[in-house]
């Protein structure tokens, strides 16, 4: 019985030493420094980013975005696989940047005195400042003395936040600061004052002026900051991974990327290309034999796959879009390879509706257990528009809220369109986050009255 006791304390102490041991070690190692000799013998770049309309998001099952694609390539230009891990806040950046969660934080952060002290600035881009977004109207104001009385609303914890307080200091606390919801973006607040829901923010000029490409009626003239620096953020230790990312930036590679994206995500030239089309007399299309040809693989009529076609493209073979959207048939580069086709296949006419034709047969399996054919269409021309994550996400909100995930009009469509709220993207079913679901909606309604346009014609 003795030895047995003995046994048993020395187990005891050696789980106890060993705990410590580990918990020490745990310590250890989430307070080393982490630097680029760290990262590359991982052989992973751990990057912190913010979904936004340009930094991140997900576009037909594709991951794009300035800061992430910048990201990916400073991973690839070191020999490592990159890792993004999505914050919701600028400070639950910063946190998990001090915590050691992440290596870099790949999100356009304004230089301040603050946070200059705690880490060091990267990857500088261009100088931006802080203006009030308003819309044009009879009370559309023209200087900040006219904020009197009025409610301006801004996320807590943000730069727009600080300079809101010191105009506040300024003008001697004339007008009301709202603290929005960590719910909300500050891209939510702009879209709520195009709609009339709140009449003032503030925001980076840079950001808003993407908004007032898609709501005509924002005003963005009135300033109420100077021009600031921007980048990234990596930790002040980081001092090899600062120099990497400082040499990266000096390539002629990197400037020319750095311009390519630049234009791709804040110019966005016009999608369809002004070239004309020239139709046979009697046709639909110059294609009308591929479109019959491959048709029959899927069970649809050749004349919806051409409707679908001509609302890619136009019927332009050579057509690529802003977000490298290519042929006939508009195939994103990821799916077009998946498919068979390369970068000297991509624009041929019949290869390419060939591929388009299995990325329908794919959708078709992806949401097979919609019974009602003409239904399933539906889905398939929204996923085929968005990609089947943001539909999937909105089939789950349907069921969830009461509704038939599997019927589309007021049904699943409104949830689609409901994902672009803050209380519908952040609810526990949706995956893919926020998603604009306007033109993929005009895209379901248009493809199909183009379709019965021309079954009406043939």
């Amino acid at each position: 019985m003795q030895n047995k006791t003995a046994i048993l304390c020395i187990l005891f102490f050696f789980i106890v030493f060993t705990s410590c041991n580990q918990a020490k070690n745990d310590e250890d190692q989430s307070s080393a420094q982490i630097d680029l000799e760290q990262i590359l013998k991982r052989d992973t770049l751990s990057v912190g980013i913010m979904y936004g309309p340009t930094s991140y998001f997900m576009y037909r099952e594709e991951y794009m975005g300035f800061d992430y694609e910048m990201a990916s390539h400073l991973a690839s230009s070191l020999g490592v696989a990159l890792k993004v891990t999505e914050a919701k806040s600028e400070i639950e950046l910063e946190h998990l940047l001090q915590e050691r969660k992440i290596d870099l934080v790949a999100n356009n952060i304004i230089e301040t005195k603050e946070l200059k002290q705690l880490f060091s600035f990267v990857f500088p881009q261009e100088k931006s400042y802080q203006v009030l977004v308003q819309t044009i109207n009879a009370n559309l104001l023209s200087d900040v003395t006219e904020l009197a009385d009025k409610k301006v609303y801004v996320k807590p914890n943000t730069i727009q936040k600080q300079r809101l307080e010191a105009l506040y200091r300024e003008l001697g606390g004339i007008f009301e600061i709202v603290e929005a919801p960590d719910s909300l973006s500050s891209e939510d607040l702009i879209e709520m004052v195009a709609q009339n829901k709140i009449s003032y923010t503030v925001a980076s000029y840079k950001t808003a002026q993407l908004y007032k490409s898609i709501y005509k009626k924002l005003d963005l003239h009135l300033a109420i900051g100077f021009e600031q620096h921007n980048g990234w953020l990596v930790r002040r230790e980081s001092e090899k991974l600062k120099e990497a990312i400082e040499n990266w930036i000096k390539t002629d590679e990197h400037e020319l990327l750095q311009a390519n994206l630049t234009n791709k995500y804040w110019t966005r030239s016009i999608y369809f290309s002004q070239r004309k089309v020239r139709i046979p007399k009697g046709s639909i299309s110059p294609f009308d034999h591929f479109f019959k040809k491959y048709a029959t693989e899927i069970s649809w009529d050749w004349k919806l796959l051409a409707a679908v076609a001509f609302h890619e493209s136009r019927f332009d073979s050579s057509q690529v879009s802003w977000a490298g959207a290519s042929g006939i048939m508009q195939l994103m580069p990821r799916t077009a390879a998946n498919f068979g086709l390369t970068r000297k296949t991509m624009l041929n006419p019949e290869k390419n509706i060939e591929a388009g034709v299995q990325y329908i047969k794919s959708l078709n399996l992806t949401f097979r257990k919609i019974n009602n054919k003409e239904e399933r269409i539906k889905f398939i021309l929204a996923a085929y528009n968005s990609g089947p994550a943001h539909v999937l996400d909105a089939m789950a909100l349907a069921e969830k809220h009461g509704k038939n995930p599997h019927i589309w009009y007021r049904n699943v469509e409104y949830y689609l369109i409901k994902k672009s709220e803050p209380e519908f993207y952040n609810d526990p079913v949706v995956k893919y986050g926020r998603f604009r679901a306007k033109e993929t909606v005009s895209y379901v309604n248009n493809t199909l009255e183009t379709f019965h346009k021309y079954s009406g014609r043939h």
